[in-house]
């Protein structure tokens, strides 16, 4: 009987140490968001419309993914999605800067 219950034991906490799950992205969500909206200010949809648009698609996945739990998906596309609307915002102000428009 004790044998019993060591194992039940032991099979319960590996089971239970087994299912780890991945932490929500919580601060790669706020930083690529906080990236779309730095990119949104310099307009860059007109701008840098290529990296953009990379980001929107990469932050709109991000969410899906966010949504149904698959955090480690969802982690990928919110980097993706804050390098590529960091790329778009750079990208952005050096053509207004050589276009002589007013930052």
């Amino acid at each position: 009987m004790k044998l019993q219950r060591l194992f039940i034991g032991v099979l319960l906490f590996t089971v239970i140490v087994g299912c780890q799950t991945v932490p929500a992205p919580i601060e790669d969500y706020s930083l690529a968001r906080a990236a779309l909206d730095a990119a949104r200010s310099v307009q860059a949809a007109r701008h840098s419309p290529g990296y953009w648009h990379q980001a929107e698609e990469a932050y709109r996945k991000g969410r899906i993914y966010f949504e149904d739990r698959d955090f480690s998906k969802a982690k990928e596309q919110f980097v993706r999605a804050r390098v590529s609307a960091e790329k778009a915002e750079n990208s952005a102000r050096l053509i207004r800067q050589r276009t002589g428009d007013v930052l």
